[in-house]
């Protein structure tokens, strides 16, 4: 392998983040208990979510406007102005949650940046990632931030001309197959799967992926087994 730069996401790759957004989901559809049944409510949230991902993109402001449309949607338009304001509560909340790093990130980190230059390429809110970053302290071990609003392949193949480096000289690191994994190897680069404990519906895959390209491990110490 010709690696030179190893760019990894940020969100449940470096980071705790999806377990924040379902407790907070909990607490959305135990608001609206009394009205629909809370496996039906979270659908309703999710079609919601999917239907504004162009408009609002990945990140807390768009989970938190969903949410309100969500409420009226189920509400008829007549939900109380004070369960609005609950509902932005819980993105005010969530917003605020501590940054919790996954073990063995940081000893990973510094051990890989003294071989590969080390990019962080996540999507979400570019604010949040933001105040997320700087209090992971993380931000010393990498050479370029990069926030998108997709990860999409002709998104890697602008980040990596940005790079200047080949495809083959990049390894993307991430939890998630669909955007992580798969517009990667499309691109003919590396990629190593992390997997998470808990997963959005959204990013889900359900198919086994196979790839000569592709790394399958179970923490992110594994990396230095591969590349050190």
């Amino acid at each position: 392998m010709n690696i030179e730069t190893i760019a990894l996401d940020a969100d449940d790759t470096l980071w705790v983040n999806e377990p924040y957004f379902q407790a907070t989901e909990k607490e959305f559809c135990a608001l609206l208990k009394d009205i629909m049944p809370e496996d039906k409510i979270s659908a309703e949230l999710l079609k919601t979510e999917m239907k504004n991902l162009e408009l609002y993109g990945y990140g807390i402001k768009g989970f938190m406007l969903s949410m309100i449309e969500t409420l009226y949607k189920i509400t008829d338009a007549k939900a109380d102005i004070k369960l609005v304001r609950k509902v932005i509560d819980l993105g005010h909340d969530l917003i605020q949650q501590p940054v919790e790093l996954i073990e063995g990130v940081e000893d990973t980190l510094e051990k890989l940046s003294k071989k590969y230059k080390l990019v962080l390429a996540t999507k979400g809110d570019l604010l949040d990632q933001e105040r997320k970053l700087k209090a992971s302290k993380l931000g010393k071990w990498f050479v370029h931030i990069e926030v998108m609003s997709h990860k999409t392949p002709d998104n890697f193949r602008k980040l990596i001309r940005h790079l200047e480096i080949l495809p083959k000289n990049f390894l993307m690191v991430g939890n998630s197959i669909q955007s992580d994994i798969i517009p990667v190897l499309e691109i003919n680069s590396y990629a190593a799967h992390i997997p998470y404990s808990i997963t959005w519906n959204h990013e889900k895959h359900e198919k086994e992926l196979e790839h000569p390209n592709l790394f399958k491990l179970e923490k992110i110490e594994d990396l230095l087994n591969h590349l050190i």
